[in-house]
């Protein structure tokens, strides 16, 4: 090439960052090089993404800020860094072959749900994809959960078995298709293959169509176990009464809503009530459970979800979940593949034996999953999304780490609601949702996926972090770790750092963090805390008043416990919720809570809502972690806004809540006959009343502006509605987790967080 030619061209090498794997990025780079006259190259590699591009000054140009403008639906640029190299003098464009080596960086994709071209060939007789539940392009379709290493290419994802036919090869590769170099590409000819089985493992003879007939066995009433994205469902129509209860019995899960699968927004708004929010959330590519209000003439089995005003639905995400919806045209409950306490089955083998005393028949498939997923769960809360349960959809997207760390990092989280964090430099890997630790099953399904994650992102954690509880599986895994440095971090800190870090934020924050149980640093139960502090240190400045907790971990399952604390504390008669109660179970109780044996002090807010809901007969004992709470909520009479006394008990600089005042009045009103629905409201808004004077007090005296609202309790949207309201109209500035949860799916992230922050400061 001559000089003068040289000097009218330009050829640059760009690195793109973010998620740009196993989303149609490479594709688009060919097509926006062929659009614009550029040469060069594009490949995949454990970074992200790297591009050579040849052409004249201006097209290149062009083409570098279109890299990020124009990227595919599903990408997400973080950056383009781009170098002049010397021009070569190459013709056209292609995708090379992925690069090996080096540390991995590149985000792996979400699963994302189907999108609406796909589901337009899956309705359509004429495509050969019709009726095909594994149909999927660079747009939509399975990611995380195949994906077994970087960079994202099929040889290391679980649709590496199968090889694809002729016409599956030329869409793939084919610059102008939209399978064009999509990873997970099939079809009914060369892809994994859906059937129907009888309990036993064996096929249902007769069945052409598999889904149809599932459909058909969903209608007559069979419980039925569905092998999905991230494991296994339990599946029966919502409006049946006998199958939900069957279903709710041989699972063993007494009184927690089950979710809903159904088939479009419209019939979603046939259930509940759908605000914009919900609504787009509801359609979202990540797909989660969407909690919302129930309507009153919601066609659904009143043991769907009992005691609670809300239902949790959502739209298929696969094109199985879209067939067995579409085909059913019943809302069906769709529910985790487990019995309780356990992880969700994934393997076929372990769903057979696990699943067959639940599932009359099991409708599964040929297609391995690389990574168990329960389903995301959200809700509104003052017109912004809510995490409650962060897992499918959203899961391995990074956090930014807004103090970089200087080592690799495992935060190995709580142990209930546990999901771990591998962090490096500053991006942090937050997990899909494990579990409650509390056997050997949810264990190892921790161990493997910190496993899988350290290898996804070449994390070698030399620095494990944990919580304070010596008891926690959790800690006890990290324990046994070799040739690690360990690291501490107290419970509720890493709750407010987890908030402060996801924000971005990096100075001091006064946070009220109230949950159920928290191992404290004085070796007391700790739940509802009033902190200052940072990513790197806090103080505690205040808490809800101390009472015993008689009989530890017992008075979880039972809250009247809660509530026996506070009468013997207060030297007052029983309510007549507690008639049912034998005299020498209230004697042991009452003997616990004065001379304190295995009954330790808590602050618990969590423990404090019990203790309430049982005085009014809501619930003595509970079937799953924190039903008394969600129950009495669910009956506050929003209109009632007189708060009972919740006093402020001023120790030197720290404040305390003194909650006696409180439970006087609520026994007052008991006695008077006022409605649970008026003590529910005037409880919630007493408590919001008290939080916000001793946040602002303490705030005032540390000069700050930044409150922090975060811990399980606040998953209760009364609470979090009232309190955040009450705060900003005091002049301060509220931070709650959006990202993350607000109960212990965020701990891991605020574990990493407090630990980099630390070796930043030395």
């Amino acid at each position: 090439m001559s000089t003068q030619s040289e000097k009218a061209m330009r050829r640059v090498r760009a690195r793109v960052d973010g998620t740009v794997q196993g989303v149609g990025y490479r594709p688009f780079v060919f097509r926006l090089a062929a659009e614009l006259g550029i040469a060069g190259w594009v490949l995949n590699d454990e970074r992200g993404v790297l591009v050579e591009a040849e052409g004249p000054p201006d097209a290149v140009h062009v083409f570098l800020a279109r890299l990020r403008a124009d990227a595919p639906p599903l990408a997400e640029v973080r950056g383009v860094e781009a170098q002049d190299v010397p021009v070569v003098g190459e013709a056209g464009f292609e995708i090379v072959s992925s690069v090996h080596g080096g540390a991995a960086t590149a985000p792996v994709t979400p699963d994302s749900a189907t999108c609406d071209d796909c589901l337009a060939e899956l309705a359509d007789p004429s495509d050969r994809r019709h009726r095909y539940p594994f149909l999927n392009c660079t747009n939509c379709g399975p990611r995380f959960t195949i994906v077994r290493g970087i960079p994202y290419d099929r040889p290391l994802t679980t649709m590496a078995q199968f090889e694809m036919c002729d016409d599956c090869r030329a869409e793939y590769e084919d610059p102008g298709d939209r399978r064009f170099h999509a990873q997970p590409n099939a079809c009914p000819i060369c892809g994994p293959q859906v059937r129907l089985l009888e309990r036993s493992g064996e096929p249902v003879e007769g069945v052409g169509d598999a889904l149809r007939a599932a459909a058909d066995d969903l209608l007559e009433g069979t419980i039925l176990a569905v092998k999905g994205l991230g494991g296994y469902h339990l599946a029966c129509r919502a409006d049946s009464e006998q199958a939900v209860a069957a279903l709710r019995s041989r699972k063993r899960r007494e009184d927690r809503p089950f979710a809903l699968l159904v088939a479009d927004v419209e019939t979603a708004r046939s259930l509940v009530e759908l605000g914009p929010v919900e609504e787009a959330l509801l359609t979202s590519r990540e797909r989660p459970i969407v909690l919302a209000r129930r309507l009153a003439d919601a066609a659904v089995a009143p043991s769907v979800a009992p005691n609670v005003p809300d239902l949790g639905v959502m739209l298929p995400y696969t094109p199985m979940h879209q067939l067995l919806a579409s085909d059913t045209g019943v809302p069906l409950v769709m529910t985790s593949g487990n019995t309780s306490d356990e992880p969700i089955a994934f393997a076929d083998e372990d769903a057979l034996d696990r699943l067959r005393r639940i599932a009359d028949r099991f409708l599964i498939h040929d297609r391995p999953i690389a990574t168990r997923t329960d389903d995301s769960v959200v809700r509104v809360v003052r017109e912004r999304p809510l995490m409650l349960r962060r897992s499918r959809g959203y899961v391995p997207a990074s956090l930014d780490l807004p103090v970089p760390s200087s080592l690799h990092l495992l935060g190995v989280g709580a142990e209930q609601k546990n999901a771990f964090c591998v962090a490096k430099g500053d991006r942090a890997w937050p997990s899909h949702h494990i579990g409650d630790i509390k056997n050997y099953e949810t264990l190892q399904s921790l161990e493997t996926g910190i496993a899988h994650f350290e290898r996804l992102f070449e994390v070698e954690p030399q620095l494990v972090v944990h919580d304070l509880h010596p008891d926690y599986l959790s800690t006890r895994y990290a324990l046994a770790r070799e040739d690690v440095q360990l690291f501490s971090v107290q419970h509720h800190h890493a709750h407010l750092a987890a908030t402060l870090a996801e924000h971005g934020e990096t100075g001091l924050a006064v946070g009220a963090i109230f949950d159920g149980t928290g191992y404290g640093t004085d070796g007391t139960v700790w739940g509802g805390e009033i902190l200052v502090g940072g990513l790197d240190r806090i103080e505690r400045s205040g808490r809800i008043r101390p009472i015993r907790m008689p009989g530890g971990a017992r008075a979880v399952a039972e809250p009247w416990r809660m509530a026996a604390a506070w009468l013997t504390e207060l030297q007052v008669r029983l309510p007549p919720a507690f008639e049912d109660i034998a005299q020498p179970r209230w004697n042991m109780v009452a003997r616990l809570s004065i001379n304190g044996i295995g009954s330790p002090f808590t602050s618990s807010a969590g423990r404090l809502f019990d203790a309430v809901a049982a005085l009014c007969g809501v619930r003595l004992e509970v079937t799953y972690e924190g039903q008394a709470a969600i129950e009495f909520e669910a009956l506050a009479d929003r209109a009632a806004v007189d708060p009972y006394p919740l006093e402020l008990e001023h120790r030197g600089t720290a404040v305390a809540l003194d909650v006696r005042p409180t439970i006087l009045a609520v026994l007052d009103d008991i006695a008077a006959g006022v409605p649970v629905s008026t003590i529910s409201a005037r409880f919630h808004a007493g408590l919001a009343r008290a939080t916000t004077e001793a946040l602002v007090l303490v705030a005032g005296r540390q000069e700050l502006d930044l409150a922090v609202l975060s811990g399980g309790v606040f998953q209760n949207r009364l609470l979090l509605e009232l309190t955040t309201a009450a705060l900003e109209e005091a002049g301060l500035r509220v931070l709650v987790p959006e990202k993350l949860p607000p109960n212990d799916g965020q701990i891991a992230f605020g574990q990493v967080a407090v630990a980099a922050a630390r070796l930043a400061a030395g």
